[in-house]
């Protein structure tokens, strides 16, 4: 597990393939359909990651055997509280323990960027995140803040 420049190809590479599932599940969910490239595009555009950048955030990517196989995002919503953002892991990989690594390096993450609490919102279909995220702590809390596809919202204290 490494710090990872939010704009560096390795980022955007991991950033895409992360947007591109979790779009697919939701299109395919909803309307029968995968991701239109445009709709993709647009949406990948949208969010810089310049969030997770310090001095206010931080993004982890995970090696292994030298490729990049995941990251794991974490950014400060106030002095004390960290969210926890694109959680991902290549699918090839699932399984093998990475996921949990990946949480806990976060979680460093978000105390070194001095937050005492880490939440985050996900979806109903991503029910292995839900699943890890309950197993490693995680309670549901109170909506947080507007976004389109929140549906479930975690907390810890850290």
């Amino acid at each position: 597990m490494a710090p990872e420049p939010y704009a560096s190809e390795v980022a955007a590479a991991l950033w895409r393939a992360y947007y591109t599932e979790v779009s697919d599940r939701w299109y395919l969910r909803h309307e029968g359909r995968p991701t239109d490239p445009a709709e993709l595009e647009r949406e990948v555009a949208a969010e810089s990651g310049a969030d997770l950048a310090p001095p206010g955030g931080a993004l982890l990517v995970a090696w292994c055997d030298g490729e990049p196989a995941g990251t794991a995002g974490v950014r400060l919503l106030d002095a004390g509280t960290g969210e926890l953002t694109r959680v991902f892991l290549r699918a090839d990989l699932r399984g093998r323990g990475g996921a949990p690594l990946l949480l806990a390096a976060a979680e460093d993450a978000a105390r070194a960027l001095g937050a005492g609490r880490i939440i985050l919102d996900t979806r109903s279909d991503l029910v292995e995140a839900r699943a890890l995220y309950t197993r490693h702590g995680y309670a549901e809390i109170e909506p947080y803040g507007e976004r389109a596809y929140a549906e479930h919202w975690y907390g810890k204290q850290l």
